[in-house]
């Protein structure tokens, strides 16, 4: 059985919704899945101000926190972060940059991975997210499984071979509809695990 990490960070609530999407498939190929949130950064202020960020923290409070153990544990991961300025959210990156000692002791190396986004606008950043992710994930000696054009279900959800992306509108939901996209990408990152662990 293959051990599927989905780890993930939201302010309103769209990459939570991809992150359980990506469980939820995942379970269906009989993969072990734990979704976990990394830790949040931002001040009480700055979450107080919003209500939609203030619900959201509050509707996830009892999600665990994503840990180096989880990493470690994880045959695939699969990664659910919003741009920030075309980049990944400073609470993913700060996550990522804790990993250290994973990575010094190798336990980093073959770890398949897969990544998501979603942005306010189509052309907010969304791809150059995803491979910002990815260019840490060189790093750790991973082995990248981006969607790329293997299912027409990618075409009907925009259409991005590096990663879902969603667009998210200024009623706060989700613009394309992505739900397929997301079903597939975690598919796919299953299966190339269970080639890589030898199932």
């Amino acid at each position: 059985m293959v051990k599927l990490a989905v780890i993930y960070y939201s302010s309103t609530g769209i990459n939570y919704q991809l992150a359980r999407w990506a469980e939820e498939a995942g379970k269906s190929v009989g993969a072990e899945v734990k979704v976990v949130k990394v830790p949040e950064l931002a001040p009480e202020a700055a979450i107080a101000s919003n209500p939609a960020w203030k619900a959201h923290v509050e509707e996830t409070k009892d999600v665990p926190e994503a840990t180096s153990a989880d990493i470690e544990w994880a045959d695939a991961i699969i990664f659910s972060v919003p741009t920030r300025f075309g980049v990944m959210a400073s609470q993913m990156k700060q996550f990522l940059d804790t990993q250290g000692g994973l990575w010094a002791s190798g336990k980093t190396v073959n770890k398949v991975v897969s990544a998501m986004t979603s942005a306010q606008n189509a052309h907010g950043g969304q791809e150059a997210t995803i491979l910002s992710l990815y260019t840490a994930m060189m790093h750790w000696g991973a082995i990248l499984v981006p969607p790329g054009y293997t299912d027409q279900v990618l075409f009907g959800a925009g259409g991005n071979p590096y990663g879902t992306s969603v667009s998210q509108g200024q009623d706060g939901k989700m613009v394309e509809d992505v739900k397929g996209a997301v079903e597939h990408q975690a598919k796919r990152t299953i299966e190339i695990a269970k080639k890589i662990v030898g199932e």
